[in-house]
Order: structure tokens, then C-alpha cells, then sequence
């Protein structure tokens, strides 16, 4: 039978399930991924599981993210990852040497293998034909331990890609215009697998920031072919021999189609606060700006620095506008210097930041309050800026660039200057004192964690009870993000490893009320409700996202719909995710009604439909479980961490 390539990658990694969509599967894992502000959890849930040393092939662990040394927390956060690299066989990426996403891509990407890692742009790697997926940390730290990654067979989504490009019309385009089309959940239950000739123009790190945001459709990941493009870019960083053609075969089919004419394509932009909310440059061209930001792990590539110096050579950024440029890597920004491009952005204005995530997380460069922010960035959700009030519009290199001479939105095609030509360079080869190497086993258990007053040990959380009856606590809209359930930001994110210090933030952009209206838990099962709308939980697959409310007291979310990721991270922390099976019942729950579900174990071990009752005399309610009988013995359990730590045990 002829396969996707999806079919295919899948297939060779499966150590239980079929290809039928919608199934269980488990797959074995080739590479894991961290980035500083989650791995740090990571490492203290390795702790907490026993693991000596890690079973997986390859683990890296950046210092991408916590950049921003105001006080001792950051540093000592690095100090302590660095620690837990040496202890349990992890490549560290040392700060400043860039985002974990494109660093990997040009250090250890390979055509073929599989990853997780704890963060969810982590599909960015489908852009080199692995089969990449972002979750939250624990289940990292399961894999790093050599367990294979739980999952439902997605469907596979071919989108079929013809045409070239036109002049001041580039890859962020392309997935601003998926997005415009299908919104954040068009990728739910899905992978979206990109064929056809239109892929002959699109370079690998083209590919990166197509894959990279289809994190923002809720897509499960992101995959390409591994071609000549493939080839070239492994070529460019001095890896070619680790290319090898991947590609669909002849005659396969697809679960769900979508073509792309990419001749057809304008510049696009999203207007705040959704990665969704996509219109066409030229709709709101003539809108003032005071910011105009490239870079980030969404517009990672040299071609995407490049560009916007040429665009600016031998011009001025308005003087309104706040020129930010975020270099993605250290080898970019050493080959951005050596081609002269660094000096033609400075010369015009711009602000130069080191290589990180920064602005993009709401570490450093938030923009003044209630003014227009034009980003490269994936997303715009309210706040993630950095500044509260923001006003952040996501499109391409060109357009902010375009839009920062002129102080307003700008078409780039309504600049009369011609289009630049940008090449593929051969890249500078990396300082390799940035990474640094696994120790040896022996000399690793010699280690001792270099751990600080704000990096603590996980709290312990107890057993799901028998009987669930809950209030009502907090009640949200639709679409409700990981940043607005635990802020981002320099204020918040290095407290991320100290849960109960986090907890005191959790919600603060929708209740800064609810932390104290909780009884903390930890152990003891305090008790308390969430009730949500549609894509509860999209975004960021921050896990504290998850595990801070449940250190509260949560017990269950009720929602029309989750986000995948979020949606197992509560799992993980013995929080019980059940959805409406009729959505108008959202409207029927109030703050202060108490949920009463009996018998939790023969409930969800008796088929997927769950019955609640409500206190005062309500009629009773009808909510939808999802869950597989492994993660109804994890749930049970308190969470994966007592789940795995039980089996070590055993």
C-alpha cells in the first residue's frame, strides 16, 4: 500500500497502535528537546521519577528563553540546568548561543527521526523531515527516561503546494494564509503534511517558519520531505552527511486535502490579539506603529535578517519606531556580520538584542502600552508582549521592515525599490564551546545539582478521590491561552520551576482574585472547578500552565473543547478534563455551583459519557471523556509522576 510520508515516519517508530486515525499509538523517540524555563521542571521531574541517566539518543537543553539577568533567579536557574545537564546526559546550549528550535535544527536535526520537546513550536523540525512534536515536560521527561509518547494517530492533512512565490511575498505569508482560512483549531487531531511542486522554491528555513506556526492551528505537528532543499541547508552548516531522501510514495492519499497556489499569495498580516485574525496587508495599511521586531523562532533564518537589511540600506527607521532586531542564532548573527548586513540594520536605526527568545515571551523589548507592535513573531495572544494593553500585529520580515521606515503599516510591494535577491550562504561554523557535550556516565553521578532557594523540589500530589464534589471557582471565555493561565514575562518566568510561587499568578490576566479565593492543595485535594469554553488551554505547552492550578486545588476543567497539549498536561497532573456532550450546558454553569460526579473510577472506566449533578436543584449535566485506560491509571493515580514512580518502584 502506498504510504504518506506521515504513514511512513510513523510507521517506522511505532511500538504500539496502527495507522488508523483516531487509535492509540505509542512511538519510540530519537531526540528531546528543552527549553530553559520548562526543562527546568523537567529536570526536577527526572528527580522526582528516580531517572539516573537519560535512555534517548539524543537530549539538548537550551537557555533560550530567561535571558534577562535583572537579579540572581536567572542565573541561578542556569547554573542549576547546567547541573542537570552534566548529571543526566544532556547536551547544554549555553546563553546567548540562540533559540532551541533553529539551533537544533542547524546542530542535531536529522531527515527521519522523531522528537518531543517542551515547547510547542517544537514541530518547527518538521521543517527537516522529522516527525516533531511539542507536549508538556513531563512527558519529555518520559521519553528522556525511554518511554515512548502516548498519543491518537492524527489524520493527515495534505496540502498541496504549486507556483512560486511572488516578489515581497514570502513563508510567513503562507502560513498567515492557512491560518486566515482555517483560524487557531483548523489543525486540531491533525498533521499537516506538505507535497507537491511549489515545495522546488521554498528553502529548508522556509519550511521552519511554515511548520513553526502550525503550532498556531492546533495542528498536532508539521512535516516536509527531506530533499534537496533538505540537503542544501545541511550542506550549509557543514552536516550533508546527515541528509538522506524521505518523501511520500507514488499514489498515496491523504485524510483531509488543501491546495496552495503560492503564485496567488499577498503579503499578509494578523491583527491583535490572534494568530487567526488574518487579513490581507493592504486592509489595514496606513495604521501608525511605535514598534517593528524581527526575529524569533517563527522568523528564524538568515534570509529573514538579510531581507530587512536590504530593505533599509541606505535608509532610516521612522523615528517613532522602535526598529528591534532578535538574532535567532549565534552562528546567524556571525554570518550576518560577516556580510555585512548587522551594520546596514544598525546604521538604520535599529536596536540589536542578543540571540534568544526575548521580546517574543515578554522577556525585554515590550512595547509602550496600547500602541501598534508589528512582530515576526507566532503569536499575539493579549499580554505576551510584555506590556498588558498591547497592540501586536504578526506578519513578515518584508512588511515590518517596509512598515518600519514609514512609520505605518506598509505594503512592501508599494515601496518602488526592487525586490532583494537573497542567497543561500554558507553559514559561519558555530563556537563549539556553546554546546557543551554529555559527560561521561561514570564522571556524571559525581554531579551534585546546583539548586537555589527559588528552585525547589516538586510538590507531592495526592490520589484523585474516590467521588468528586467541586465549586465552580472560575468561569472563561473561549480561547483562553497558557499565557493567560500562567503569564509569561520577565516578572513571572523565572519563578516557572517554583510552583508555589507561580501559583500566585495563575489567571492574573483574567481574576488576580482566583489564587486566593483557592485553598492551596498540594497533597491534599482542596477541591475546586474551571469551567471553559472552546480551545480551553491553546498555545504555549507551558505544563505549569497545568500543574499551579491543580497545586490550588483544581480537580476538573469542564470545557466545550481543549487544546491537545493542555489537555494532557492536566491529565499529567491529576486534573479531570471533560468536555459538554451538549455545549449549551456551558451556559447553564455559574460561579458556586457545585459539580458532583460519584464513583470517578467505574464512571470513567464505564464507557466515554460522564454524569454530573448540580447543587441547587439544577438539572444534572452530560460531559465526554476522552481518555485511554492508561491515562484513566495516571489520572487515578495523582498524575504521571506517582504513576511512573510506582512502576520504578515495582
Amino acid at each position: 500500500m502506498a504510504l504518506n510520508l506521515t504513514q511512513k515516519l510513523v510507521r517506522s517508530h511505532l511500538a504500539e497502535g496502527d495507522l488508523t486515525p483516531g487509535g492509540d499509538i505509542a512511538l519510540t523517540i530519537d531526540q528531546t528537546l528543552l527549553q530553559d524555563v520548562l526543562g527546568g521542571l523537567v529536570m526536577l521531574e527526572l528527580e522526582a521519577m528516580g531517572v539516573e541517566r537519560v535512555k534517548v539518543g539524543l537530549a539538548a537543553q537550551y537557555i533560550d528563553h530567561n535571558l534577562v539577568q535583572n537579579d540572581n533567579l536567572n542565573a541561578d536557574e542556569h547554573m542549576f540546568l547546567r547541573s542537570a545537564c552534566r548529571r543526566f546526559g544532556v547536551w547544554y546550549s549555553r546563553p546567548g548561543n540562540g533559540i532551541s528550535h533553529p539551533v537544533h535544527m542547524q546542530s542535531f536535526g536529522k531527515p527521519g527521526q522523531t522528537m518531543v520537546g517542551s515547547d510547542s513550536h517544537t514541530p518547527a523540525a518538521g521543517s527537516l523531515c522529522m516527525l516533531a512534536f511539542g507536549a508538556g515536560g513531563v512527558e519529555v521527561a518520559l521519553a528522556m527516561a525511554g518511554q515512548p509518547l502516548n498519543l491518537r494517530m492524527p489524520r493527515v492533512w495534505g496540502v498541496r503546494l504549486t507556483g512560486r512565490l511572488p516578489d515581497w511575498v514570502s513563508a510567513k505569508d503562507v502560513i498567515l494564509t492557512m491560518l486566515g482560512r482555517h483560524g487557531v483549531e483548523g489543525g486540531f487531531g491533525r498533521i499537516i503534511e506538505y507535497h507537491g511542486p511549489g515545495l522546488d522554491h521554498l528553502t529548508a528555513m522556509d519550511r521552519h517558519v511554515i511548520a513553526n506556526m502550525g503550532a498556531e492551528m492546533g495542528a498536532t505537528t508539521s512535516i516536509f520531505p527531506s530533499d534537496q532543499a533538505t540537503k542544501a541547508f545541511l550542506d550549509g552548516v557543514g552536516r550533508g552527511d546527515d541528509w538522506v531522501p524521505l518523501a511520500a510514495d507514488d499514489g498515496c492519499t491523504y485524510d483531509d486535502h488543501e491546495e496552495i497556489d503560492l503564485s496567488t499569495l499577498v503579503p499578509m498580516i494578523a491583527k491583535p490579539s490572534s494568530p487567526g485574525n488574518v487579513v490581507p496587508v493592504s486592509k489595514v495599511a496606513g495604521t501608525e506603529i511605535y514598534q517593528s521586531y524581527i526575529g524569533s523562532s517563527a522568523n528564524p533564518g538568515y534570509r529573514d535578517f538579510a531581507m530587512a537589511a536590504a530593505i533599509v540600506r541606505g535608509r532610516q527607521a521612522h523615528d517613532r519606531v522602535s526598529f528591534d532586531i532578535n538574532p535567532s542564532t549565534r552562528i546567524v548573527l556571525e554570518t550576518l556580520i560577516r556580510d555585512g548586513h548587522l551594520s546596514d540594520l544598525i546604521h538604520a536605526g535599529a536596536r540589536v538584542h542578543q540571540a534568544g527568545c526575548n521580546g517574543c515571551i515578554g522577556m525585554g523589548q515590550a512595547p509602550a502600552s496600547g500602541r501598534n507592535s508589528l512582530r515576526t513573531v507566532p503569536r499575539n495572544f493579549p499580554g505576551r508582549s510584555g506590556t498588558r494593553e498591547d497592540s501586536v500585529f504578526l506578519c513578515s520580515p518584508e512588511t515590518a521592515a517596509a512598515s518600519a521606515l514609514t512609520g505605518v503599516i506598509t505594503d512592501p510591494r508599494t515601496l518602488r525599490i526592487p525586490y532583494p535577491q537573497i542567497g543561500t550562504p554558507e553559514m559561519v561554523r558555530g563556537n563549539a564551546t556553546m554546546l557543551l557535550a554529555p559527560l561521561p556516565e561514570a564522571e556524571a553521578r559525581e554531579v551534585a545539582l546546583e539548586k537555589s532557594a527559588n528552585i525547589t523540589t516538586l510538590p507531592e500530589l495526592g490520589k484523585l478521590g474516590a467521588s468528586i464534589r467541586v465549586p465552580v471557582l472560575l468561569k472563561t471565555g473561549d480561547d483562553i491561552s497558557t499565557d493567560d493561565i500562567m503569564p509569561a514575562g520577565a516578572r513571572v518566568m523565572p519563578y516557572w520551576s517554583n510552583i508555589p510561587k507561580t501559583s500566585e499568578f495563575t489567571f492574573e490576566p483574567l481574576d488576580d482574585t482566583y489564587p486566593g479565593r483557592t485553598k492551596q492543595g498540594g497533597r491534599e485535594r482542596a477541591g475546586h472547578a474551571i469551567v471553559g469554553g472552546s480551545n480551553y488551554g491553546q498555545g504555549s505547552s507551558r505544563e505549569n500552565a497545568a500543574l499551579a492550578p491543580r497545586y490550588l486545588g483544581l480537580e476538573t476543567v469542564l470545557a466545550k473543547s481543549f487544546a491537545r497539549i493542555h489537555w494532557q498536561n492536566l491529565i499529567n497532573f491529576g486534573v479531570l478534563p471533560l468536555t459538554f456532550v451538549d455545549p449549551a450546558d456551558y451556559d447553564r454553569l455559574e460561579l458556586g455551583d457545585v459539580i458532583e460526579i460519584e464513583d470517578v473510577s467505574g464512571a470513567l472506566s464505564n464507557g466515554n459519557e460522564v454524569q454530573a449533578t448540580l447543587s441547587g436543584g439544577k438539572d444534572g449535566i452530560r460531559l465526554r471523556h476522552d481518555l485511554s485506560p492508561r491515562q484513566i491509571e495516571i489520572l487515578l493515580e495523582g498524575g504521571v509522576i506517582n504513576w511512573v514512580r510506582t512502576r520504578i518502584k515495582a
